[in-house]
C-alpha cells in the first residue's frame, strides 16, 4: 500500500502544480506572475512525462551492454529535454514582451494595458 501511494506521488505533484500553474495565470493580473504560472504549468507537464518513463529497477538507456533489458523509456526523456528547451526560450521571450509593454506603458497590469490599446 505504502508503496503504490509513493509510486504515485509524482501524479499527485502533477496535478497540484497544474492547479497553481492554471490559478496563477487565470486568476492574476499581474504579467509577471502569469508567466511564472506558465513556468509552473510547463513544470508540470515536464514531471509528468518524466513520471510516464519510469520504470521500476529500470537502468538508463546510455548504457549499451546492460545484462537486463528492463530500461527507462528514452523517448520520453528526449520530450522532457526538449520540451524544457522550448520552455526556456518562451519564457524569455514573453518575459522580453512583459519588458517592452512596461516601457510602453508603464505597468504590467493585464487590464490596464487592455485599457490602453484603444
Amino acid at each position: 500500500m505504502m508503496t503504490r501511494l509513493l509510486l504515485d506521488l509524482p501524479f499527485f505533484t502533477v496535478v497540484l502544480l497544474v492547479v497553481i500553474g492554471l490559478g496563477a495565470m487565470v486568476l492574476k493580473r499581474n504579467l509577471i506572475k502569469i508567466l511564472m504560472g506558465l513556468s509552473i504549468l510547463e513544470s508540470a507537464v515536464n514531471l509528468f512525462l518524466v513520471a510516464i518513463g519510469y520504470r521500476q529497477d529500470g537502468v538508463a538507456p546510455i548504457f549499451t551492454n546492460v545484462p537486463s533489458l528492463h530500461m527507462v523509456l528514452p523517448t520520453v526523456q528526449a520530450l522532457t529535454l526538449t520540451s524544457i528547451v522550448i520552455g526556456v526560450a518562451t519564457s524569455a521571450m514573453m518575459l522580453s514582451f512583459a519588458m517592452i509593454l512596461y516601457k510602453k506603458y508603464g505597468t504590467v497590469d493585464a487590464r490596464d494595458i487592455r485599457k490602453l490599446k484603444g
